[in-house]
């Protein structure tokens, strides 16, 4: 161990982490530590973490800023894929690619011999991070210290943190494992580790990012949403960046409840794991970028992403956001997206999201063909259609019963 001199540290000040500076330096021969954080939106998770990172033992911190790189080229690539795995909208899953590439420029710049992080053994970010590490640096050495120290819970953790100083904002009874960024929040871990506990949505302090849908207002809000191929680009007909329509909708879909999910999904691991997440603002634009598609693509194109949907989002879940395939999926996704543009209304109501209206210069919806009154639809073509559609299935029968001809 004595060839790594300089580690770069995914550092989020959490627990994991904050233990993982002091027992780099006691196993690795007192090596520098270098923590790096990216901000992906985890808002006052970031206040003092400097101050905390230099007192348990890094010699600096990095903060990369890394929210409009996060939304513009990870978020909304997904967002119009529709790629949703298992009803999770991959709020942890398309940050740590974006997060992993700003480690390995930082580990690349300070000619670091090795990046660690705090991922466990058990879990999908520790392939995620060091997928996309491979990607961008495939000889630099990765460090994973749960898969190499003798800690076995987050409870002897706590433990090593009290003997060695480390400050911690977090005690055993709220010892949740959180992953919070600009788009969710997860909770896991405690009571929520037996599928038969309902989470305690309204018991103070839970949820962050929404409220139940029991104590949202009586009254409904209405919000629209302007899309430009695909794209997130106004909300109630102010211009915005997508960061910003982030934002502004996760205000609006927390108010009311929106966008919270308790799952148990399939870890790559192959552990099934239960969480629950917040994603009030996403879960907003996924509905929106639905209902707008529903009049925009043909029957042929929207039935294929939907697929496609299903692969794009396990390339995601499984930290392959950096192979062709993705690539290719994209480029397929960005080619249907072109007339995707339009305004989309929906009604949020104490954790429901209703259509309340849709219009694009593209819809492939007429009114007056569709129209139960006069239309220039001449209903008896329908009848030859049908015989050369139902054709496979009358010789079938025929044959069947004997009265078909050789």
């Amino acid at each position: 161990m004595s060839d790594i001199k300089k580690v770069v540290l995914a550092y989020s000040g959490g627990l994991d982490t904050s233990v993982i500076i002091p027992w780099l330096k006691e196993n690795y021969d007192n090596c520098e530590v270098i923590a790096v954080s990216g901000n992906v939106g985890q808002a006052d998770e970031l206040e003092g973490l400097e101050e905390k990172a230099l007192k348990t033992g890094a010699s600096k911190l990095y903060v990369l800023d890394l929210t409009d790189d996060y939304v513009d080229n990870y978020i909304i690539p997904t967002m119009k894929a529709g790629a949703v795995y298992e009803e999770y909208l991959l709020g942890t899953s398309h940050a740590r690619p974006c997060i992993a590439k700003g480690l390995v420029d930082i580990a690349l710049k300070e000619g670091a011999d090795a990046i660690a992080h705090g991922c466990t053994g058990k879990g999908n970010d520790q392939v995620r991070f060091e997928l996309a590490i491979k990607h961008f640096a495939p000889n630099m050495k990765i460090i994973a210290p749960w898969r190499e120290w003798s800690i076995k819970s987050r409870e002897e953790e706590i433990d090593y943190a009290e003997a060695h100083d480390i400050p911690l904002r977090i005690s055993r009874e709220t010892n949740y494992s959180k992953d919070k960024n600009l788009w969710h929040l997860s909770h896991e871990g405690l009571d929520l580790e037996d599928p038969g506990n309902e989470p305690q949505y309204e018991k103070p302090g839970f949820l962050e990012m929404s409220v139940s849908p029991m104590q949202a207002p009586d009254s409904p809000t209405y919000v629209t949403i302007d899309f430009e191929q695909g794209v997130p680009v106004a909300v109630d007909g102010e211009k915005m960046s997508a960061k910003e329509i982030i934002y502004r909708l996760n205000d609006l879909g927390g108010a009311n409840g929106i966008g919270l999910l308790d799952i148990v999904e399939n870890r790559l691991i192959g552990i099934k794991c239960r969480g629950v997440y917040e994603t009030p603002g996403g879960a907003i634009l996924y509905k929106a970028h639905s209902v707008l598609e529903q009049i925009c693509l043909d029957k042929m194109t929207l039935h294929e992403k939907q697929r496609i949907a299903i692969t794009f989002a396990e390339l995601v879940y499984n930290g392959q956001w950096f192979t062709p395939l993705r690539e290719a999926l994209s480029a397929f996704v960005d080619k249907t997206q072109e007339r995707v543009t339009g305004t989309v209304r929906l009604k949020l109501y104490k954790g429901n999201m209703i259509n309340a209206g849709v219009w694009s210069p593209y819809s492939l919806y007429s009114e007056q063909i569709a129209t139960f009154g006069e239309s220039d639809y001449n209903q008896k073509d329908a009848e030859g259609f049908i015989n050369c559609y139902g054709l496979p299935v009358k010789v079938q029968a025929m044959v069947d019963q004997g009265l078909l001809d050789g």
